[in-house]
């Protein structure tokens, strides 16, 4: 089959849980699909990354958006659009004319397209379209917003997160198929839409084998892991309150313990917890998430917000690192407490189940080793490749 795939960012290097997703299974698709990939890119420098895409790809084009998200432009555009910030932050005009355009010439059997802020980019058109989305977007940023204390701030991205909302809902209704990561995601829309037959859940995977290759090599301090991107709100949240609610009540249960926060594009706010704690240590952009994995003895996940699989979650049982986790943080996996991962969903509790876990070699070992057989039964991306597969033949 001839798809068109669209992707608000270049899938290369792995950097994200949307270009692991996409990357992998471009990867997949190639055996049996002629895939050509739209992508945005924020800096000219990421077109040295194309080649390791063509080895997939039929063809790569790439447009350029702006490199930081708040400019004088997108501000003032979004100020006089229906559309919200999140989609003026992410439009190419040259998108939307080389679509039309590789559609005129081309006979594609789908449209691809990741995230509901790419579908402004498609014109009109018969071929059929899937949307996936990775996350519900508007929910993130509620939870944000309810937190902001500054009144002013807080109206005006209400106001934004009232548009992100009657957008991602009407993409959810005019796309031909509807793909979410989970069948929480699958129910949500389903009741907003009032329509589950077009939707289907194709959730994220882990390249088991590569994880596997690395082994185990724990220092000799207790070591908490914390793992995110930092441009997506719900992870900045996340960390803010493992450093400031949970940190605090594992250090007096146990001295001497570290707390390693690794992901790319931390905030300024998220490197000075190192400067003021010298028990926390800031890595940003790791060349090989793997060293992170198997150099800690257990991974804190404490999310409160948004939607989706989340990949560090998936990463860290591949990898064999044992996870204390909110509920909402592993919703969706299919995991089970105190066989998978340890799940708590305040403060205290996931300070206590992550000092148990730090004390207990034999726990330890128990949900790494159940970790590892798990995403090798049920999140392979051989798997997820050959669902998706099927999805296409199906359109």
């Amino acid at each position: 089959m001839k798809i068109l795939m669209l992707t608000p960012y270049l899938p290369y290097p792995l950097l994200s849980g949307g270009q692991i997703r996409t990357y992998n299974l471009l990867k997949k698709l190639a055996n049996t699909h002629e895939v050509t990939l739209f992508a945005l890119i924020k800096e000219e420098s990421e077109r040295q990354y194309i080649p390791e895409l063509e080895k997939y790809c039929h063809k790569v084009q790439v447009f350029k958006r702006s490199k930081k998200p708040f400019t004088a432009s997108n501000i003032f555009h979004t100020a006089f659009s229906s559309y919200p910030f999140l989609v003026i932050r992410n439009h190419v005009p040259e998108t939307r004319k080389a679509i039309q355009k590789e559609l005129a010439k081309g006979s594609y059997d789908l449209i691809h397209a990741e995230t509901f802020y790419m579908m402004p980019h498609i014109p009109q058109t018969t071929t059929p379209i899937i949307l996936v989305e990775q996350t519900i977007e508007y929910l993130g940023y509620e939870s944000f917003a309810d937190r902001l204390k500054i009144p002013f701030l807080k109206s005006l991205l209400k106001i934004d997160i009232n548009k992100i909302k009657k957008w991602e809902e009407f993409y959810w209704r005019s796309c031909n198929t509807l793909i979410t990561m989970s069948e929480e995601d699958k129910q949500f829309i389903a009741a907003k839409i009032g329509d589950s037959t077009k939707i289907e859940v194709v959730s994220n995977g882990v390249d088991v084998e590569w994880f596997d290759e690395k082994k185990r090599n724990l220092p000799d301090a207790p070591t908490v892991l914390s793992v995110g991107t930092f441009n997506w709100l719900p992870n900045v949240e996340a960390v803010n309150f493992l450093v400031q609610e949970v940190w605090p009540k594992i250090k007096e249960k146990l001295l001497g313990a570290k707390l390693w926060i690794v992901g790319n594009a931390p905030t300024k706010q998220i490197f000075e917890y190192q400067q003021k704690d010298t028990s926390i240590t800031i890595t940003g952009g790791i060349p090989d998430i793997r060293d992170a994995f198997t150099q800690a003895h257990v991974l804190v996940a404490p999310v409160f917000s948004g939607k989706g699989t989340r990949y560090k979650v998936l990463e860290a049982m591949a990898a064999g690192t044992p996870i204390v986790a909110t509920s909402l943080a592993v919703e969706g996996l299919g995991v089970t407490h105190g066989e998978h991962v340890l799940i708590g969903n305040t403060a205290e509790k996931l300070a206590e189940l992550t000092v148990r876990v730090l004390n207990d070699q034999k726990l330890q070992e128990k949900l790494s080793s159940n970790g590892k057989k798990f995403t090798r039964a049920k999140y392979d991306w051989k798997t997820i490749a050959h669902k998706l597969d099927s999805i296409y033949k199906a359109i």
